[in-house]
């Protein structure tokens, strides 16, 4: 492995670290207060965080030679990310983080298929073998609870789970066209500008800002948390999709469920049960050999 190669592949391990820390501290701060209300206010978080930072590198001299092509894909990515956060963030307050991670984390799938389709990206046997062991690990750690099912709770956060693996799928590939001729730090920033707009729109649509009043300081602590967490991972994230393949720095993302499954036993209490085990195993399984 040449130094290149290594240095994305590291950047695309420390996204999964902060992205498995992320879904905890999301999962506390978003308890006692309205999903779509908690999504915008972290995202003032990442916003504040991405700018600063490219001020930081020296990046922000790039803003006057962004294509028109660059700046759409870039806003129809911010798009596709403000509508998984929003979708990920309802299914993690009905439902237990480390089943809502693993759906999420089902987006694997979706995007190697899309980076075989639109980006030219070649498939292989191998992967082939990979997406079936990711997709089944997935379905293995979704454990139906027969009361969940006699209230609805089950398929309610099942359902925006789904939604949020299809945006974060289409997020991407789309970042992966939207950052191929700018700095990833840039192209993060310009996104999570579109992320802002998006989120408070919704929390203004749906009459969410009334619950500001209800907002304890420890609320307020953990969201912040969250948010400087997510823009660590961004960071990594793009920086790794810009030097590396799409249908491998994603999965390399996706082992963010091995942190968030150990931080949700430690901080949360929640436990696997056998079935989900054996998911999860398959679900790591089929992510490392993508590495083979």
């Amino acid at each position: 492995m040449d130094k290149e190669i290594f240095m994305w592949v590291i950047f695309a391990l420390l996204s999964a670290f902060f992205a498995g820390i992320t879904a905890v501290l999301s999962k506390v701060g978003i308890k006692n207060v309205n999903s779509d209300l908690g999504t915008a206010i972290r995202t003032i978080v990442v916003f504040v965080f991405a700018w600063l930072m490219v001020f930081v590198v020296g990046a922000w001299g790039g803003i006057t030679s962004i294509t028109s092509k660059t700046l759409i894909f870039l806003v129809l990515s911010g798009l596709a990310t403000g509508a998984s956060w929003l979708c990920y963030f309802k299914a993690l307050r009905l439902g237990d983080v480390n089943k809502v991670a693993s759906i999420d984390k089902s987006s694997t799938v979706l995007t190697m298929i899309l980076a075989f389709i639109f980006l030219g990206e070649k498939t292989t046997i191998l992967k082939g073998i990979c997406i079936i062991l990711i997709g089944l690990g997935t379905y293995m750690m979704i454990e139906k609870r027969e009361s969940d099912e006699k209230t609805g709770k089950n398929t309610e956060w099942l359902v925006w789970a789904i939604l949020s693996a299809i945006f974060a799928a289409l997020t991407s590939v789309l970042g992966k066209i939207g950052i191929s001729d700018v700095d990833s730090t840039l192209g993060m920033a310009i996104r999570t500008f579109v992320v802002l707009i998006m989120s408070w729109i919704v929390v203004w649509v749906s009459k969410g800002q009334s619950d500001i009043k209800n907002i304890t300081p420890r609320t307020v602590v953990f969201l912040v948390l969250s948010g400087i967490t997510t823009g660590l991972s961004w960071l990594c994230y793009y920086r790794a999709l810009q030097d590396g393949q799409a249908s491998i720095v994603v999965p390399i993302d996706k082992l963010s469920i091995l942190v968030t499954i150990a931080f949700s036993y430690i901080v949360l209490g929640e436990r696997l049960t056998k079935k989900s085990f054996c998911g999860l195993a398959l679900l790591v399984c089929g992510t490392l050999l993508l590495l083979v």
